[in-house]
């Protein structure tokens, strides 16, 4: 059984190594990636070769995962092997789950608050059925290192996007938007500080735990650090310098090597997060079944209390599989993707709404700085203007922002991470590095008025996911010890079975919501786009899509509702109330996103066609609201088991809703076609609908004065009638809309 379990735990170790390059590839890409400093398989290439030396030259670090967060000499052999199973089967899902989300995480916190969570249970255990009452928690965990990794969240975050807001705001002071303009005496300097800053970073924090770092070499660096560091400002110095003036970029040298770095550190430092518990069990079993004399409830692991020797078969195996995650990882991309867009200097597609915190946030800070202007000489808010004219601004094509900022982030975030090693703080790559980018994007001003709140929204999701890491980790990983501490065999293997049911289903959602975003990738072009014809070809095709698709959802909307409330069924009543408010949720994002291309297209273009735009937007978000009225009263009456709708004005209303959900279905044909001859036919017939649903009302007003007739039902049948009218209206002034916005203009 314990056999099965170590096979187990390096199975998962896979999948962990496959899905934490995925969720930490953020760390170390989305700089070079965001500034397209190269092609994006160039930036693959060094990203993984990075990784491949990094994990080969680590030793593991593994000594965490062996008595970091427990005290082994407490615990049996059996009780470890279900606790380093529990936190590899949470720790897979935990982690896959935030990347199918896009939503980077620290793989630290996950490791350790799992280690805690499912340590504390079975401590909770071993208390209570202590008979002589002198064991307590600090006989058995190491609460403090737990204690050190929550006060490094806290610290990390503020230092790191304290740094980056004010070294890239000084940045861009020296070099501004149009920084070619002012290489020629500063470019060897720049590159000196940061390249030499990168190779620091590379020997304190990449390097000091690899295989061949014995003691002397650690003293040695140690002792000669200042010499080091002296010696290498002024070779990296002239040498940038020289590749200046042979052409060739040095901020492209500086982003691939701080890429380099970052990865090199990650993969050397971060191992033990993958594969550090299937190597402690791995140990553990090795021991148990030397000197166990097969009492795997009887026999104390003392012997994890000794240092890793991590085999470097393992190592090598492990850089192989984190080098091919990477490579073929499409949530790798997608958590990149979230930290690139929190950062980006222009407008586009904004992933995060807007919250009451941002919005107190935006306004607090506006009112600050609009004091803190007042103080300032007239003369030097001018020039600091002027350094920040975006008119002039040089940036790749289809970047999200300069190769000065990606410089930046990166060489910031190694020195502050070689700065926390140094102090022995547990700075997490993750934390400083997003952090860092968030700064300086905020020095940047990247952050308008126009996109401030969805920015900050965004970063605070993401800060606040690292908490609801640690929590969930801790709960999760201590559920499912307890089952399997009870549960033995049988329990072990169902959860094993559970968590890879679950890895295999979020794979196959994932792949659809891909192929689904896939089918329509017509706003980044149009963002991207630099001629305006094409811009507005885009947008048009936008507009229509949307408009479509807005058409087709009313009808099956409708139609799902009014069925809903004749046949009384509560469950699709509740279904039509849900889709309509993800529906108008989605319809805002879009409209935002419509608005942004609208302002991208020819002024003239844009002046003539703005009121047609809105009055297919307002239509769009008024037959939401229709349904959302017709739907809440025909729910709560079918909730309430209130007498259903009668035979007679069932009867009735059917042939009136067949009649408008054909039209509202050939009315998305016409749109979807673009058959706009067909318009004006096709909104004759619905004022003629109009007409026949008036005279429906009618004659159900006047029916209410008979007795037999429910009131109850009648008033929301009457609903339904008032708001199907005006239904009819608003797709009809959609269909002008789209045709109006459409047609070219008048020469």
């Amino acid at each position: 059984m314990f056999l099965g379990i170590v096979v187990f735990l390096f199975l998962l170790a896979i999948f962990d190594l496959v899905v934490g390059v995925s969720n930490d590839a953020v760390n170390f890409m989305n700089s070079a990636i965001g500034a397209k400093a190269a092609s994006f398989k160039t930036i693959i290439a060094i990203a993984a070769f990075g990784i491949f030396i990094g994990a080969t030259l680590s030793n593991g670090m593994m000594e965490i995962a062996r008595h970091g967060i427990f005290r082994p000499e407490q615990f049996y052999f059996q009780e470890l092997m279900c606790i380093f199973l529990a936190v590899m089967v949470t720790d897979v899902v935990l982690l896959d789950i935030f990347n199918s989300l896009g939503m980077p995480t620290s793989t630290t916190v996950s490791m350790v608050f799992e280690l805690l969570g499912g340590t504390f249970v079975l401590a909770l255990i071993k208390i209570a059925e202590d008979k002589t009452g002198m064991l307590g928690f600090a006989d058995l965990l190491n609460t403090e290192k737990a204690l050190s990794v929550i006060l490094g969240i806290f610290l990390s975050v503020a230092v790191a996007f304290f740094f980056g807001t004010l070294v890239q705001y000084l940045s861009r002071l020296l070099f501004t938007f149009n920084y070619t303009k002012k290489l020629k005496y500063t470019i060897g300097l720049f590159g000196g500080i940061a390249v030499t800053a990168i190779i620091y970073f590379m020997l304190i924090k990449g390097l000091k735990d690899s295989a061949f770092m014995t003691a002397e070499n650690k003293h040695w660096i140690q002792e000669n650090t200042l010499m080091l560091v002296s010696c290498s400002f002024v070779f990296f110095t002239i040498l940038m310098q020289i590749l200046h003036w042979c052409k060739i970029n040095v901020f492209k040298v500086v982003v691939m090597l701080g890429t380099f770095a970052l990865a090199m550190a990650f993969a050397g430092n971060d191992l033990v997060n993958f594969i550090g518990v299937p190597l402690a069990g791995f140990s553990a079993y090795t021991d148990f079944m030397a000197n166990g004399n097969g009492e795997p409830m009887g026999y104390l692991m003392n012997s994890l209390n000794g240092p890793a020797k991590t085999p470097f078969l393992f190592l090598f195996l492990a850089g192989v599989i984190m080098v091919y995650a990477l490579i073929t990882s499409k949530k790798a991309q997608n958590v990149v993707k979230t930290s690139v867009d929190l950062s980006r200097q222009d407008e586009g597609d904004e992933m995060f709404g807007s919250s009451a915190v941002a919005r107190s946030i935006v306004r607090s800070t506006m009112s600050a700085s609009e004091n803190i202007a007042k103080i300032l000489p007239d003369n030097l808010k001018r020039w600091a203007d002027s350094r920040f004219n975006k008119d002039v601004m040089i940036m790749e094509n289809g970047a999200a922002f300069d190769l000065i900022r990606a410089s930046v982030n990166l060489v910031l975030a190694g020195l502050l991470i070689a700065l926390g090693t140094s102090l022995k703080l547990p700075l997490s790559t993750t934390y400083v590095t997003f952090m860092v980018a968030m700064g300086s994007s905020l020095a940047d001003r990247a952050w308008s008025r126009d996109s401030a709140v969805y920015r900050i929204t965004g970063v605070l999701s993401v800060i606040g996911g690292w908490f609801i890491t640690a929590g969930a980790a801790f709960t999760i990983c201590f559920v499912v010890t307890l089952i399997m501490y009870y549960g033995g065999t049988f329990a072990m293997l169902a959860l094993i079975a559970l968590a890879i049911f679950l890895l295999v289903r979020s794979n196959i959602h994932y792949s659809k919501k891909q192929k689904d975003k896939g089918k329509d990738d017509i706003f980044s072009r149009l963002i991207a786009s630099k001629d305006k014809e094409e811009r507005w070809t885009l947008l048009r095709q936008h507009v229509n899509n949307t408009l479509v698709a807005e058409m087709a959802f009313t009808n099956e909307t409708y139609r799902q509702i009014t069925d809903g409330f004749i046949n009384e069924n509560l469950k699709a009543l509740r279904k039509a109330v849900s889709n309509t408010d993800n529906q108008k949720e989605m319809l805002k994002k879009i409209r935002r996103k419509e608005i942004l291309g609208l302002r991208r297209i020819d002024n003239f273009t844009a002046i003539e066609k703005n009121t047609w735009f809105h009055l297919g937007s307002n239509s769009c978000e008024q037959m939401l609201y229709c349904l959302k009225r017709i739907c809440e009263p025909c729910k709560e009456h079918v909730d309430n088991k209130f007498t259903p709708l009668s035979e007679r004005a069932t009867n009735e209303f059917i042939p009136i809703r067949d009649e408008m959900t054909a039209l509202m279905a050939k009315a998305t044909e016409v749109l979807a076609n673009k058959a706009y001859d067909q318009t004006d036919a096709l909104l004759r017939e619905g004022a003629l609908l109009k007409g026949k649903i008036s005279t429906l009302r009618k004659e159900q007003m006047d029916r209410i004065q008979e007795r037999d007739v429910n009131v109850k039902a009648s008033m929301v049948y009457l609903n339904v009638l008032q708001e199907s009218q005006e239904l009819v209206s608003y797709w009809r002034h959609l269909l002008r809309a789209d045709r109006m916005f459409q047609t070219d203009l008048k020469k």
